[in-house]
């Protein structure tokens, strides 16, 4: 084992032959009368999250879904996309999780794509999936009460069934299915940042995989069962310094659950027997207030979420004390964000990761235990029994050595059964076990990761490589600078030159030269920044990502300017 390596963390662990649904199941199990998850005022225990989940599952059954029909998940956070969630993959089928505010065009597509025949909506959304389900297989749609996470004043019309009357007088113990590991939980849509979304196929061993390594690199406990075949968690012998405790943990959750950051972090946690806050749409005043009233351990997080969090007064005066672990994802994040979000939560460990959808979510990490080794700037570690190889750039021959940047390839049991329908795709970025990412990065000679940028952000001037995310890490050492993007700009007979969109921080006044001329004074002349543009706020997904395409379109437009 390599000196790197976290003292006593295994290299490879033990992955149970279980069912996303059984996660859920055993953590009912294990924590009984804790509570599971927080809505406003609606409280569910884990054992009464578990009966909800049994009784969802026998009413989808009892409408005609089988083993592997898929259900559309058209919901944004509350405790009813749990159920419906757990309830889905509990009677047999794959979900698809669909962001609930996308035009029905894009739902339409997702619906003919997967083949949905049952899907779970919400009163404020349902009229566009009524409309986008007008030509699929779409039989039966289940609208969810609102809630405080999720509100909503609109009537849900005609066609659909109240989750209340489809549910009434089913059982609460689960149904017989007959699902196996290695049949598909998710149809998960990648963000569609650099072309038209793709369903990616995960597979239970897939999600069970990624949990069972999170369990190990985040809470320091292995899955095991008893003799009589329950599942239960044995805790690592010697790692007593974990971020997370099972059975003793809460998290405020903001990030979309259609999204897999936020979903396979939520079977961690829930499996860890956390508490799981929602809050609603994310504002740093009442993600902070909820941390401070519930005594979160545990947040997770994208980049432009910490940015606006950090850049509000929202931090001052609070008592951040419980938070134990700042986990941020869905995007990569520059190291002033980093040490400020150290600085806000004192006791906590911060960590950045690495993962994408094809690869479930995590592929590395720093171990979240205090006595773990942590290297400023890189995303870690591969988890156990996963493997990053740096291979040469499309049109590169020699193999890059450590420090020496190529394109990222990933090989581990969390590695997704390609995409659904897209033979051609699939093939093209799944070969032999192994997972072509699209990412650049560079492993340095103690096996830690770094990523550079996404291949196709690369932009080449004059013949050099130039990486917008070492730039933009610069830009946000800028006292100014509250958040920042850079995308290349065409040059006739030089390429390529990189441009920057940047948001001023509150109260700040952003200068443009003055900007240019600090990132020119600390890289390469070639690598200065040519233009810089101020924004009042970057395009992002969802789930945190900047939207670079919007940013590259604004530039082919005759109006951008240096100005705001």
């Amino acid at each position: 084992m390599n000196a790197y390596w976290p003292e006593g963390m295994p290299a490879s662990l033990d992955y149970p032959e279980l069912t996303v649904a059984e996660l859920l199941t055993a953590a009912a199990q294990l924590y009984g009368d804790r509570t599971a998850v927080v809505d406003g005022a609606e409280r569910l225990t884990f054992a009464e999250l578990g009966e909800h989940v049994a009784a969802f599952a026998h009413a989808v059954r009892d409408a005609g879904v089988r083993d592997g029909d898929v259900v559309l998940l058209h919901l944004s956070n509350s405790v009813w996309f749990l159920v419906g969630y757990y309830g889905a993959l509990l009677a047999g089928a794959a979900v698809s999780p669909a962001n609930p505010l996308q035009p029905a065009p894009g739902l339409r597509a997702q619906l003919i794509d997967t083949g949905a025949v049952l899907a779970v909506s919400h009163p404020a959304h349902v009229a566009t999936l009524r409309e986008a389900g007008a030509e699929s297989a779409l039989r039966t749609i289940v609208v969810v009460p609102p809630s405080a996470c999720a509100p909503s004043t609109e009537q849900a019309g005609d066609g659909v069934v109240a989750l209340a009357d489809f549910v009434a007088g089913r059982a609460a113990v689960p149904p017989e299915i007959t699902v196996t590991a290695d049949d598909v939980a998710h149809i998960a849509y990648t963000g569609g940042t650099t072309g038209v979304p793709k369903g990616v196929r995960v597979l239970h061993r897939n999600v069970v995989a990624n949990v069972t390594q999170m369990t190990a690199w985040r809470a320091a406990h292995l899955i095991d069962h008893t003799v009589d075949g329950d599942v239960r968690l044995r805790p690592i012998h010697g790692l007593h310094d974990a971020g997370v405790r099972p059975g003793d943990a809460v998290t405020v959750l903001v990030s979309p659950l259609f999204h897999a950051h936020a979903l396979i972090n939520v079977n961690f946690l829930l499996l860890c027997g956390t508490t799981i806050v929602l809050t609603g749409r994310f504002s740093p005043e009442s993600l902070l207030e909820a941390v401070e009233r519930h005594r979160a351990t545990y947040l997770t997080g994208s980049p432009a979420m910490w940015h606006a969090l950090l850049d509000s007064p929202a931090p001052g005066g609070r008592d951040l004390s419980s938070v134990r672990v700042i986990s941020s994802g869905a995007a990569p994040i520059d190291p002033a964000t980093l040490q400020a979000l150290q600085t806000a939560f004192p006791n906590a460990m911060v960590s950045e990761g690495y993962g994408l959808t094809e690869a479930t979510c995590l592929v590395t990490a720093a171990p979240l235990l205090r006595s773990a080794r942590r290297k400023p700037g890189s995303v870690g570690l591969p988890m156990s029994d996963t493997v990053v190889r740096v291979r040469p750039v499309a049109g590169g021959t020699a193999a890059p050595g450590p420090n020496e940047a190529g394109e990222l390839w990933v090989r581990g049991p969390q590695v997704t059964a390609g995409y659904l329908n897209r033979p051609d795709a699939t093939a093209e970025q799944f070969a032999g076990g192994w997972l072509r990412t699209g990412d650049i990065g560079y492993v340095d000679e103690e096996g830690f990761l770094f990523i550079a940028d996404r291949a196709k952000d690369m932009l080449i001037y004059k013949g050099y490589n130039v990486y917008p995310r070492e730039l933009e890490d610069v830009l946000h050492g800028h006292p100014g600078v509250g958040a920042a993007a850079v995308v290349a700009r065409p040059v006739p007979g030089a390429g390529e030159e990189p441009v920057a969109f940047v948001v001023p921080r509150q109260g700040a006044v952003v200068d443009p030269e003055a900007v240019m001329a600090f990132v020119a004074e600390r890289v390469l002349p070639y690598k200065r920044i040519r233009a810089v543009h101020v924004v009042d706020a970057l395009p992002t997904s969802p789930a945190g990502k900047i939207l670079k395409a919007e940013l590259r379109a604004r530039l082919a437009q005759p109006t951008t300017s240096t100005g705001r």
